[in-house]
């Protein structure tokens, strides 16, 4: 399977700003540790590449190699119990030159 490129930062911003009304959307605390963002933000990029491409869940799931349950966990930011460097790893995956950084 040929992976989609990577949106262009303006697209992205784009997405990322109707997905802040979406339902459903969980938004951080005012008090959130700069980790809780970064992780948020991982996330964020994860829906945003999959609207972008207009990929169903379970084809997301399938380019990063985890299973639909999983990934319609990550999706809804319930992230208890996946490594920041899992997430990390996703979003590398899905946009290799990508440049991350906590807060």
């Amino acid at each position: 399977m040929k992976m989609p490129k990577w949106p262009p930062r303006k697209e992205l911003d784009k997405i990322l700003k109707e997905l802040e009304k979406a339902e459903g959307t969980i938004h951080l605390n005012e008090d959130a540790t700069p980790l809780e963002h970064f992780r948020w933000e991982l996330c964020q990029r994860l829906i945003a590449y999959m609207h972008a491409n207009g990929l169903k869940q379970k084809d997301l799931a399938k380019m990063l190699g985890i299973d639909e349950a999983e990934m319609s966990r990550i999706l809804r930011y319930h992230i208890d119990k996946v490594s920041t460097d899992k997430l990390a790893r996703m979003v590398q995956i899905l946009d290799p030159d990508v440049k991350l950084q906590v807060g």
